[in-house]
């Protein structure tokens, strides 16, 4: 496997909604790239097997030998595994910590020139969320295990066969009572899951090497209420918006958690109580050379599968 001054990315998690973009805007920028993934031909049906400069591997990134076989010989590493919703062995604790910190250690000891770690925005390890909480010390543990470690912190992400603003479609589109998170004053900056991957990419790119966080939100700021009339709007659909208090959703979501995939979890609801926005000052897609798209951009092609 060759290419690109023989610069391999390994990427975990690269079958994903964000990870198989990073894949193909690694490949545009002619990396040659090995996805790591429990579940190789589900890579191999994705991409395909005739690219020389793309590798398909079987990985368990809560395996030590796994990750440490993953990681051997690259020049880059990117973490984009994520669980939004836990079930069994699989935590918030055991994928956004405990994994977290083994793909870091690994890819120190493999002497691997650049990594980085998938977040997101309000991280925080003092959360009182267990979520955010863990999304936190997740980059805590990876700074911890290699110093120089790029944190890229997405907001919310759309784009299609996203999870949310395809969501909010198909309830727009089947409900003309629409219940909303509270009052609907959650703010909300949604990023193009296109743009989020090309930044990563460019992340491998770049001649730095030391630690730096980017927050990557998109182009507008929304509250609940104004994105569900946007969408709305570009729909020709005119719903009526119910509040719904967050302890009536939060009661809900503890009903529902008790079967399989559950429309909606405790943990949702938790994140919709804080704002998803860009901090002050913080770098992001700007200091990356992204040009941003907008919900409006691609709610047209949304539509259209609807």
């Amino acid at each position: 496997m060759t290419g690109h001054s023989d610069r391999i990315v390994t990427v975990f998690g690269g079958t994903g909604f964000l990870g198989r973009r990073v894949v193909r805007y690694l490949r545009k920028s002619e990396f040659s790239v090995r996805i790591a993934s429990r579940h190789p031909d589900r890579a191999r049906k994705l991409f395909g097997s005739d690219d020389l400069r793309l590798e398909t591997i079987e990985a368990d990134i809560h395996q030590e030998q796994a990750v440490a076989d993953a990681v051997a010989g690259v020049y880059g590493v990117v973490n984009a595994v994520s669980l939004y919703v836990e079930h069994a062995q699989e935590t918030f604790h055991s994928v956004h910590v405990e994994a977290a910190r083994r793909v870091a250690a690994q890819a120190t000891r493999a002497s691997v020139t650049r990594l980085t770690h998938v977040s997101g925005i309000s991280s925080d390890a003092a959360s009182q969320s267990l979520y955010i909480r863990k999304r936190g010390e997740g980059e805590l543990v990876t700074r911890a295990a290699f110093a120089g470690a790029t944190l890229i912190r997405p907001a919310v992400m759309f784009g299609p066969d996203d999870a949310f603003l395809a969501i909010i479609l198909k309830r727009l589109l089947q409900l003309p009572i629409y219940p909303m998170f509270g009052r609907g004053l959650t703010r909300l900056q949604p990023a193009y899951v296109e743009d989020v991957a090309e930044a990563i990419a460019r992340t491998l790119q770049g001649a730095e090497t030391y630690a730096i966080t980017y927050e990557c939100g998109g182009p507008q700021i929304y509250s609940y209420d104004e994105l569900i009339r946007t969408i709305a709007w570009e729909a020709g659909l005119r719903p009526m918006l119910i509040p719904v208090p967050f302890a009536a959703w939060y009661v809900l979501a503890w009903a529902l958690e008790k079967f399989p995939n559950p429309l909606i979890t405790r943990n949702q609801v938790e994140l919709m109580q804080a704002d998803n926005i860009v901090s002050p000052g913080m770098p992001g897609f700007q200091e990356l050379g992204i040009l941003l798209h907008s919900i409006s951009d691609t709610l047209q092609e949304l539509l259209y599968g609807h």
